[in-house]
Protein backbone atom coordinates (compact mmCIF):
# COMPACT_ATOMS: atom_id res chain seq x y z
CA UNK A 1 0.00 0.00 0.00
CA UNK A 2 1.47 3.35 -0.98
CA UNK A 3 2.17 5.98 1.65
CA UNK A 4 -0.40 8.29 0.04
CA UNK A 5 -3.31 5.84 0.24
CA UNK A 6 -2.23 4.64 3.70
CA UNK A 7 -2.15 8.25 4.98
CA UNK A 8 -5.52 9.02 3.38
CA UNK A 9 -7.19 5.92 4.88
CA UNK A 10 -5.55 6.52 8.26
CA UNK A 11 -6.84 10.11 8.37
CA UNK A 12 -10.32 9.16 7.15
CA UNK A 13 -10.71 6.26 9.58
CA UNK A 14 -9.40 8.41 12.43
CA UNK A 15 -11.91 11.10 11.49
CA UNK A 16 -14.59 8.40 11.54
CA UNK A 17 -13.40 7.65 15.11
CA UNK A 18 -12.18 4.10 14.50
CA UNK A 19 -9.26 2.63 16.33
CA UNK A 20 -7.08 1.95 13.32
CA UNK A 21 -4.20 0.41 15.27
CA UNK A 22 -5.10 -2.93 13.66
CA UNK A 23 -6.25 -1.67 10.27
CA UNK A 24 -4.25 -4.41 8.57
CA UNK A 25 -6.04 -7.08 10.61
CA UNK A 26 -9.28 -8.74 9.59
CA UNK A 27 -11.01 -7.45 12.69
CA UNK A 28 -14.41 -5.84 12.32
CA UNK A 29 -14.48 -2.53 14.15
CA UNK A 30 -17.71 -2.20 16.11
CA UNK A 31 -20.20 -4.68 17.54
CA UNK A 32 -21.09 -7.82 15.62
CA UNK A 33 -24.26 -7.88 13.57
CA UNK A 34 -24.12 -4.32 12.27
CA UNK A 35 -26.25 -3.49 9.25
CA UNK A 36 -24.51 -3.00 5.92
CA UNK A 37 -22.66 0.32 5.96
CA UNK A 38 -23.05 0.88 9.69
CA UNK A 39 -19.28 1.31 9.70
CA UNK A 40 -19.56 4.05 7.06
CA UNK A 41 -17.31 2.24 4.58
CA UNK A 42 -19.57 2.94 1.57
CA UNK A 43 -19.25 6.66 2.33
CA UNK A 44 -15.50 6.22 2.66
CA UNK A 45 -15.45 4.47 -0.74
CA UNK A 46 -17.04 7.60 -2.26
CA UNK A 47 -14.34 9.73 -0.64
CA UNK A 48 -11.71 7.40 -2.14
CA UNK A 49 -13.34 7.79 -5.57
CA UNK A 50 -13.25 11.60 -5.26
CA UNK A 51 -9.68 11.72 -3.98
CA UNK A 52 -8.04 9.15 -6.27
CA UNK A 53 -10.26 9.19 -9.37
CA UNK A 54 -11.31 5.55 -9.23
CA UNK A 55 -14.89 4.34 -9.60
CA UNK A 56 -16.67 1.52 -7.79
CA UNK A 57 -19.88 0.21 -9.33
CA UNK A 58 -22.92 -0.49 -7.12
CA UNK A 59 -21.98 -4.14 -6.55
CA UNK A 60 -18.42 -3.22 -5.61
CA UNK A 61 -19.61 -0.47 -3.27
CA UNK A 62 -21.98 -2.89 -1.55
CA UNK A 63 -19.19 -5.44 -1.16
CA UNK A 64 -16.86 -2.75 0.25
CA UNK A 65 -19.50 -1.73 2.79
CA UNK A 66 -19.66 -5.29 4.14
CA UNK A 67 -15.90 -5.78 4.50
CA UNK A 68 -13.85 -5.53 7.62
CA UNK A 69 -11.72 -2.40 7.83
CA UNK A 70 -8.57 -4.39 7.02
CA UNK A 71 -10.17 -5.98 3.95
CA UNK A 72 -11.49 -2.59 2.86
CA UNK A 73 -8.06 -0.97 3.11
CA UNK A 74 -6.34 -3.72 1.13
CA UNK A 75 -9.06 -3.82 -1.55
CA UNK A 76 -9.13 -0.05 -2.02
CA UNK A 77 -5.33 0.13 -2.16
CA UNK A 78 -5.26 -2.59 -4.82
CA UNK A 79 -7.71 -0.54 -6.91
CA UNK A 80 -6.07 2.86 -6.38
CA UNK A 81 -2.46 1.84 -6.98
CA UNK A 82 -2.95 0.62 -10.60
CA UNK A 83 -5.19 3.62 -11.39
CA UNK A 84 -2.59 6.09 -10.12
CA UNK A 85 0.11 4.44 -12.27
CA UNK A 86 -1.56 5.81 -15.42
Amino acid sequence: MTDEIRAFLFAALTEMKYDIEGADDDTVFGPAGLDVDSLGLAELAVRVEDRFGVTFDDDEAEALAMMTVGEFCRTVAARVEPASAH
